[in-house]
């Protein structure tokens, strides 16, 4: 397993469209253990495409378990996902590995259904909400080349910049 340089806004990269994953061999095992590794290195993230590190494959893993009191179906590994219904809207703040200097309010549905390929290929049927379900979107975003910035209910009002925290020494 190793850690994979993210790549960031405004990376040219991050605007490609994933291709669908034929393959389920043992390189998808390596890529989906390196995105694993990548995506437990960032300090709160949740999920991660393989397009945040340049392999254009229909590949991302979503794991939002470390939340407390959300719904969730634990670690997801998904391969060719595709959304079949959706239903409700809801505006919330996002943040991005891939755009680590910012957050937005963005607009996303609060129920969907997916269906999804595992790592051995054997599809998988979902139906998400709240937390786990926003997660999902902004993940299968990445698969098209979107970025949370490109959905931001307003550009002037919607975007704030992260605060950084320095430490401090006290004597």
């Amino acid at each position: 397993m190793a850690r994979l340089t993210l790549l960031t806004y405004p990376d040219p990269r991050l605007k490609q469209v994933a291709e669908p994953v034929s393959q389920f061999d043992a390189q998808l095992q390596l890529l989906v253990a390196d995105l694993e590794e990548t995506m437990r290195a960032s300090p709160g993230g949740v999920g991660i495409a393989a397009t945040q590190v340049g392999h254009l494959q229909r590949v991302v893993i979503v794991d939002v378990s470390s939340k407390p009191k959300i719904s969730h179906h634990g670690r997801l590994i998904l391969i060719n996902p595709e959304i079949l219904d959706w239903e409700g809207f809801e505006i919330g703040r996002e943040g991005c590995m891939s755009v680590p200097d910012y957050t937005g309010n963005v607009v996303r549905a609060t129920h969907l259904q997916l269906v999804a390929q595992d790592e051995q290929g054997k599809e998988h049927k979902y139906t998400m909400e709240g937390y786990e379900a926003r997660a999902v979107q902004h993940e299968l975003d990445h698969l098209d080349g979107i970025l949370f910035i490109d959905r931001l209910v307003s550009r002037r009002r919607d975007l704030f910049q992260r605060k950084s925290y320095k430490k401090t020494n006290s004597s």
